[in-house]
């Protein structure tokens, strides 16, 4: 119990509030200015690399000098920290931060108090002045609830220009008072204290202002109430919106200092009342011998100052002397002066009308004269000159420091200087002051001293704390003459803070019943960002040397020293620490050395065995009334528990030969199974032992079942002779069944004999039982490689089952066991499924044998000679065994499944996909609701990027040749590695083995369900994985019931997606086109390649949806089923639960959203330009959009304005010809022939999307399709043109418009080839043919290089289809000759 240094706060954002306060030096300025200097200069410029050398150190030095600055910036603030720590202030020049505690995690994962900026701005008024000082004071809450507790702080705040502000923590302003014309100094507050002792005087509560020649005091009282009348008119003014704030006057005394020279800091001591000799001494020091005396001795007001000449100065204002100051607003109201004067006056208190003129508002208010006061008398030292004062708790003693580098401490009562400290220049103190606990006095009944009662009251004691910055060492010394108790090197930037107050407004009452905790004092540490409070123990006090404490605390030191040397000679070490700990007197003490000792690693255990013997021997022989009986039992049970520590060890290290292991058969005889269901259990065991291992490192030194006595002792205590197990940590829990139990289980020490040996120690049952399981369950790598372990667990559970009070003597066959629901409770909560279903297998083993023992002992003695061997007991136990052996059995299928994996495919796999699955449990699946089944499946599915054909593919796996059936070609399934196909075989047996465990929970349309909820889930976490939403919608159209479908698809429109396919339309209509990628980032939140794969999702989604709703009147709503080992699942609603809860959609409106869809879909995919979305619908359109599927929206309906229809066929024929030329491009591309389908446009036939939507636009469909075979024309895609007329209505007008594009070619191939066969082709064609050939414009052919060939064949349709009274046809029947003419 020694001086420590706590850390109790640390700061979120130090650097920001540096930043803020001193732009100056943020980390960017300073490389900036270098920068700035480093500019190329035309005199000097390519002369650089000459003085490089010259200039480097110099950097250096700067960078370290702006370092220096950086660190001691906290220096050159104002800071102050509330006595409550709930609010702290740093101001600097103007500016100003409030920062406010809040509990958040550290980055270790604590909870820890932050200090987080609150708020932050400058606090000036006048021009030019600056912040000098600031005090947080608390102000007691008036509620009876909270009767001592602080209700709000004020944040006080001196200036340089005389004024005084009082502010709530959110920076309001509350008051303003200009009281001096000079700076303020320093702002000082006293709170009130109750009286330790009757006769002395009860002190008021103020706040004190100083300035250069002048202190101003006012009353807390006053002040307390003047600043909650201010808070509460400003929530009011808030409220209403008024800004004219009348504040109460402050009531206030101001003294004139006078004969000093100059003043720093100061004290106000407060009242004191002289004793009769003090009152005749002053009296004839000041009045000579012929002085009168009162009868009543005066009552004074004691200000100590400290500056120079005199370096200490002590003034005392009598009380009741002269009249108390009030401001001339105060006096204004008293006397209910004129409105105009008060007008006038009103900037005295600092607040102003909104009507007042510019000359009233700049001037001045009147400052009131200061009543002179003389010093009385000083300690004089012309050369010294004092830096700061800070005042003890008790008002007896106070510290001076000065610029000499010392510390200095006064007798305040009788103004004397008694010590002095050198060697501590420009230090900062404070003072602590520790209360005795009389409950410790109490228990030391060997302490003779006068205070060894508790009769009287607590003692106090007063500790000086001293930071020297200088030497970065923060020191405490015990006052008035006692030694240093504590020093710590904290470094050469904090700052100490010592506020000297407590809450302001409590009085007698209030600050008994206060239990409120308030700090005394902090030390800041910029560097760390901790905030630290010093913790004195009150004994430290108790330094002379008759101290019976202070020698025990030195003899537990050496101790401590003794057991940290490193020495060879333990005897030596033992017989020195049984030296130490019989010469400590106090029992506490004495208890700590002796747990030091125990907790030592270096001790050997007979050492503690001898060393724990000899002080209890000692306390034994002792007189009874002189030993302390805690003692006694703390060293009876350590010496117990040492002794069943050497008697477990011993067991351990005897080795038992291992007799002939049991053969298959006999185990499953010993856990009651037949060989087919044996066998099982070994293939499934085996099966999850292959997928859920994972190679571990074990090092040579880790023997497993070893444990030191350290963590022996620590983990167990006695409570009333029986053994308790601490609250320890996983880890240290199975070390310690590992250290009882892991030999028995190896068969390596004998079973019979440790379940002996912990019973007889005082082990509940119940607490071995739990050690037991606990340590079975997490070996399951070892247990599982070496199965006659199972036999070890039997005779163990057997001989633990047969302890006293482990099964209640009242069981029957028809109540349950708390014995056996114990185990079954560890075995649904264990996540080691392997492990959990043998000692599942073993309890129920055991039960079923203790149950027919005890029914055959019972029937024997009801039906005398019966043969009881021919058949087995029945109990509900037995009953709740097979429960949860088959679902301990499914949890482990399910298990295996989820951590089986196909080896490392070669795609991209997404960090999402990359997180490990957690492992399972009975219990989690209990809790998981009904879809928690096939809700984990979904994510293993997830995390292998599955296609959906595996699910249907293990479905079909009854028939054992079905695997060898081809897969789709997209179905992304790569089989085309043996290894692979290896490991795909063995999940789909895997997974098969699941539907047959699970055959409603994976039922197939409810694990498509979950795969497509848990992929679109997972999509909206990182919107740039695009093919997870496709996946999502593969997984949807899995899905056979229409009613699911239809729920499971509104459900990710509602939830995910339209929002986002709000925020891409708005974004297209804005730009007008497809935007680029940063828009898409900025606004959708994904890539516009993302962003192109979402639309066409969301057009597949909204065509299914579309398509169950249409399929949901055909077909029933399917029923829910659960396994009979699962009905008592509970948790959350399942995703198919809430899908079937869904209403219905309204047919049009969706048909309606899926247009608009199907457009920005096409407005992405071909880049189209010049298209805004929303102009192609009229207003109904355009606000049915988004609304609820559900509702019934009001949609257009009849004739459509012919401007939105010519937007429309505008729009869709852009389209058209886009999708036409991507055809080309990518063909010329690749190099594929015409016929060949392109793999981008595989899955979507856009120009049949095209013609549907047309329909849906009100368009004529033919129309588009007219365009689409031009278009193919027109890009040289003859063949597909040829397939493409067959769909098209209105031949004639293709013909026409057929005819024209012949024209072209032709025009093309005789006109701009200018070659002599086509001139003199041309010359002999008709003079028609030649006059047309000429008007056509070849530029419009996106594909010239056409064969004529091809060409005649397009003249042969254009024939075909225009009709004999055609007008064109007579051109047509030209066209043909002359394309004869050209191919012969």
């Amino acid at each position: 119990m020694s001086c420590s240094l706590l850390p109790f706060c640390h700061f979120q954002d130090l650097e920001a509030v540096r930043d803020f306060l001193c732009p100056h030096l943020r980390q960017g300025g300073a490389a900036a200015g270098r920068e700035s200097d480093k500019l190329p200069n035309w005199e000097d410029d390519g002369w650089g690399p000459w003085d490089e050398a010259e200039t480097q150190e110099p950097e250096e030095e700067e960078e370290s000098s702006c370092k220096t600055k950086t660190s001691y910036w906290l220096q050159d603030c104002v800071l102050s920290l509330s006595p409550a720590n709930d609010l702290m202030v740093i101001a600097r020049e103007q500016k100003a931060v409030f920062l406010v505690p809040k509990w958040k995690y550290s980055d270790k994962g604590k909870e820890e108090m932050q200090y987080a900026v609150g708020w932050s701005g400058s606090l000036n008024v006048e021009e030019g002045e600056c912040v000098s000082s600031a005090l947080c004071i608390p102000l007691a809450s008036q509620k009876r609830s909270s009767t001592g507790r602080p209700d709000w702080t004020c944040i006080v705040v001196g200036f340089t220009s005389g004024y005084v502000r009082f502010y709530t923590e959110n920076g309001v302003l509350l008051l303003a008072q200009l009281l001096n014309e000079d700076p303020v100094l320093q702002l000082k507050c006293r709170t009130y204290e109750v009286p330790r002792h009757p006769g002395v005087t009860e002190q008021n509560e103020e706040l004190s202002i100083l300035y250069p020649a002048a202190v101003v005091t006012i009353d807390g009282f006053s002040l307390f109430q003047s600043l909650r009348a201010c808070r509460n008119q400003v929530a009011r003014a808030t409220a209403s919106g008024n800004e004219n704030i009348q504040p109460p006057p402050l009531a206030y005394k101001k003294w004139g200092l006078q004969d000093v020279d100059t003043i720093v800091d100061h004290a106000s001591v407060g009242i004191m009342t002289l004793s009769p000799f003090d009152q005749m001494k002053t009296a004839s020091n000041i009045g000579g011998y012929n002085a009168a005396i009162k009868n009543s001795p005066p009552t004074m007001s004691q200000y100590i100052t400290v500056g120079s000449n005199p370096y200490t100065g002590f003034f005392y204002a009598l009380e009741g002397s002269t009249q108390p100051l009030l401001s001339h607003v105060a006096l204004a109201v008293a006397s209910k002066l004129t409105s105009a004067f008060f007008n006038a006056a009103s900037g005295w208190l600092g607040w102003k009308s909104k009507h007042e003129e510019e000359s009233v508002q700049k001037q001045k208010p009147k400052v009131e004269p200061a009543t002179p006061l003389a010093v009385r008398f000083g300690l004089p030292d012309s050369r010294r000159h004092g830096e700061s004062i800070c005042l003890s708790p008790c008002n007896t003693l106070a510290a001076v420091t000065d610029d000499f580098g010392r510390v200095l401490l006064l007798d305040v009562t009788r103004g004397l200087a008694i010590r002095m400290w050198k060697g501590y220049r420009d230090a900062q103190i404070g003072w602590i002051q520790t209360v005795e606990d009389l409950h410790e006095r109490e228990a030391e009944k060997m302490d003779f001293s006068p205070f060894g009662s508790n009769r009287g009251p607590s003692r106090v004691a007063q500790f000086l704390v001293i930071y020297a910055p200088r030497r970065g060492i923060l020191e405490v010394w015990s006052t008035q003459q006692g030694p240093r108790v504590g020093a710590f090197n904290v470094g050469k930037h904090c700052r100490l803070l010592y506020p000297g107050y407590k809450i302001m407004g409590l009085n007698n009452l209030t600050n008994q019943s206060s239990q409120f905790q308030t700090y005394q004092i902090c030390l800041v540490d910029p560097v760390s960002g901790n905030i630290k409070t010093v913790h004195v123990p009150f004994h430290l006090a108790l330094s002379d040397k008759k101290s019976e404490r202070a020698k025990d605390m030195h003899l537990v030191k050496k101790l401590s020293a003794l057991l940290k040397a490193k020495t060879s000679n333990l005897d030596l070490v033992e017989a020195e620490a049984k030296e130490l700990i019989l010469d400590i007197k106090y029992p506490a003490t004495k208890k700590q050395a002796l747990e030091s000792i125990l907790a030592s690693e270096r001790v050997p255990l007979p050492a503690l065995l001898n060393i724990t013997q000899t002080l209890m021997d000692t306390l034994k022989n002792q007189d009874l009334v002189c030993v302390d009986e805690g003692l006694l039992q703390f060293c009876a049970n350590k010496l117990k528990l040492l002794h069943l520590y050497e008697s477990v060890s011993k067991l351990n290290s005897l080795s038992l030969q291992s007799g002939t292991p049991l053969s298959d058969s006999e185990l499953a005889q010993l856990l009651r199974l037949d060989e087919e269901e044996f066998v099982r259990l070994q293939t499934l065991l085996e099966n999850y032992k292959q997928e859920n291992t994972q190679p571990t490192v074990r090092f040579a030194e880790d023997k497993v079942g070893t444990l030191p006595v350290k963590m022996f002792l620590e983990s167990l205590e006695y409570e009333k002779d029986m053994i308790l197990v601490k609250k320890l940590d996983e880890g240290d829990y199975v070390a310690l069944g590992s250290f009882f139990f892991w030999k028995c289980l190896c068969g390596e020490s004998s079973t019979e004999e440790m379940c002996h040996t912990l019973e007889s120690a005082g082990f509940s049952p119940q607490l071995l039982l739990s050690l037991l399981l606990n340590v079975w369950l997490s070996k399951e790598k070892d247990i599982l490689d070496e199965p006659q372990s199972i036999c070890c667990l039997h005779t163990m559970l057997s001989l633990l089952s047969k302890m006293k009070v482990a099964i209640d003597e009242s069981w029957d066959s028809q109540s349950v066991s708390p014995w056996w629901q114990q185990m079954r409770t560890a075995c649904i909560q264990s996540e080691n499924n392997g492990a959990a279903l043998l000692s599942a297998h073993v309890g129920n083993s055991v039960t079923a044998q203790i149950t027919d023992s005890v029914a055959k002992k019972t029937f024997s003695q009801t039906v005398v000679g019966a043969d009881t061997d021919s058949w087995e007991a029945l109990s509900l136990d037995t009953e709740y065994w097979k429960l949860l052996l088959k679902q301990l059995e499914d949890c482990l299928i399910l298990q295996t499944l989820l951590h089986s994996k196909v080896r490392k495919r070669t795609a991209r796999v997404s960090s999402l996909q990359a997180e490990p699955l957690c492992r399972l449990s009975v219990k989690k699946l209990l809790e998981g609701g009904k879809g928690g089944i096939a809700d984990s499946v979904a994510k293993w599915i997830f995390k292998q990027d599955f296609s959906p054909m595996i699910l249907k593919l293990a479905q079909r796996k009854k028939d054992m040749g079905s695997t060898e059936e081809p897969i789709d070609v997209h179905s992304d399934i790569s089989l085309e590695e043996p290894a692979a196909e290896t490991g795909m075989e063995k999940i789909l047996e895997l997974l098969h083995l699941a539907y047959q465990q699970f055959p409603c929970s994976l039922e197939l349309d409810i694990l498509h369900t979950h795969c497509c909820w848990e992929y679109v889930v997972q999509w909206n976490k990182d919107p740039e994985e695009a093919r997870f939403l496709s996946r999502s919608i593969d997984h949807l159209r899995c899905i056979v019931n229409a009613h699911i479908q239809h729920g499971i698809a509104l459900m990710m429109w509602n939830t995910f997606i339209v929002k986002r396919l709000s925020a891409a339309t708005y974004l297209m209509d804005k730009v007008g086109k497809a935007p680029k990628d940063r828009l898409c980032r900025r606004d959708v939140g994904m890539g516009d390649t993302a962003m192109t794969s979402f639309l066409g999702s969301c057009s597949d989604l909204l065509q299914t949806l579309m398509e169950a709703d249409v399929n949901s009147d055909e077909m029933q709503a399917p029923v829910l089923d659960t396994e009979d080992a699962w009905v008592s699942v509970e948790g959350p609603i399942s995703i198919v639960e809430l899908a079937l809860e869904q209403k219905h959609i309204h047919y049009p409106l969706v048909e309606h959203q899926s247009g608009l869809c199907t457009i920005l879909y096409g407005v992405m995919r071909f880049s189209l330009k010049s298209v805004k979305p929303l102009s192609l619908f009229d207003s109904k359109g355009k606000n049915a959009f988004f609304k609820d599927l559900t509702s019934i929206q009001l949609l257009p309906s009849g004739e459509m304005d012919p401007t939105v229809l010519a937007l429309r066929q505008q729009f869709l024929m852009k389209a058209v010809s886009a999708v036409v030329q991507k055809q080309s491009s990518a063909q010329k591309a690749r190099g594929l022939p015409e016929e060949a389908p392109l793999p981008s446009e595989k899955d979507k036939d856009w120009p049949a999307l095209a013609v549907d939507l047309a329909q849906h636009l009100q368009l004529n469909e033919d129309v588009i399709r007219r365009h689409y075979v031009c278009e193919l024309y027109n890009y040289g895609m003859d063949h597909l043109g040829e397939e493409a007329i067959l769909q098209v209505h209105d031949k004639e007008v293709l013909a026409s418009q057929l005819l024209v594009l012949t024209g072209q070619r032709l025009a093309y191939a005789l006109l701009h080839t200018q070659t002599k066969e086509g001139m003199e082709l041309l010359a002999r064609l008709p003079p028609t043919l030649c006059t047309w050939l000429k008007a056509m414009d070849p530029h419009d052919l996106q594909n010239t290089e056409v064969p004529i060939a091809t060409t005649a064949k397009l003249v042969n349709k254009v024939i075909e289809h225009l009709p004999e009274n055609h007008g064109q046809y007579s051109l047509a029947l030209n066209l043909i000759e002359a394309v004869e003419a050209i191919s012969s």
